[in-house]
């Protein structure tokens, strides 16, 4: 160990006189380039093939409406979100079914879980994809409302009516907001609840809100009960009865479908 120690000084001083000897008479010397160390890529496993998707995330068609009847058939997907669209909870069922079946649950249909589906559900029925729309004193409700929970306001016939798999369960008077602040029209869901809420904004009690759209809720209002339809809102939807929008609020839950149409 020794001998090897005192040849490598050796060949450094060497190494040095030769250097130096170089740059005196001119010669620039270059450096030995330094050793280089090849690292091998190393794969830890084989890289996934992930199979065709047939429905997945955000596909829109009556195919995925017949899916989701399926789904529904099996208990997996509540009826409300019977809508054509591939969304959130469609996707969710999905990934229940195929953890049921042993599937990897990839959250999209592929050929295989589609042939398992097929294999344990029918054929959906006519009414199983369209379910007949409620009809109230004569009046067809908003097809939005035929499934799952809905509060199904009619701006014609100024009611409100909750709805559970087309059944109406209640009935209300309602008011709306005034032409500078009217009610928004369309379909939406019921994003958050207060028992006791007091508008900031026109510091005026809201009891029993339930708010669909930005500021606009479905909320008791003691001005409602007190002057009718000579007064108006600033845009929510007004209960006078004050018996049954207790009752309400306790029924209704966040994600509920708030339905906002014509007649």
């Amino acid at each position: 160990m020794r001998a090897l120690i005192i040849r490598n000084v050796v060949a450094g001083v060497v190494a040095g006189v030769a250097v130096a000897v170089l740059a005196g008479a001119g010669v620039v010397a270059k450096a030995a380039p330094a050793e280089v160390k090849v690292v091998p890529f190393e794969v830890s496993g084989e890289l996934p093939i992930y199979p065709k998707a047939l429905y997945r995330y955000g596909a829109v068609s009556v195919s995925v409406r017949k899916l989701e009847a399926r789904l529904i058939q099996l208990k997996v997907l509540d009826k409300r979100y019977l809508d054509n669209e591939y969304g959130t909870m469609t996707r969710a069922a999905v990934k229940k079914f195929q953890q049921s079946k042993g599937i990897p649950p990839l959250g999209y249909v592929d050929q295989n879980t589609w042939d398992k589906l097929l294999a344990v559900t029918k054929e959906p029925t006519q009414t199983e994809l369209y379910p007949p729309v409620p009809v109230v004193d004569g009046r067809k409700l908003d097809s939005r409302c035929a499934t799952g929970v809905a509060l199904c306001i009619d701006k014609t016939t100024r009611k409100l009516r909750y709805v559970v798999d087309g059944v109406v369960k209640m009935q209300m008077d309602v008011r709306f907001g005034a032409v500078k602040t009217a009610t928004r029209e369309g379909g939406f869901t019921v994003g958050w609840k207060s028992r006791n809420h007091v508008s900031k904004l026109y510091d005026s009690p809201m009891p029993f809100a339930m708010f669909f759209s930005g500021g606009q809720a479905v909320h008791y209002s003691s001005d409602f009960a007190a002057r009718g339809y000579n007064g108006g809102s600033h845009g929510c939807v007004n209960v006078r009865d004050l018996g049954k929008i207790k009752i309400l609020f306790d029924q209704v839950h966040v994600g509920d479908k708030v339905i906002v149409y014509r007649s």
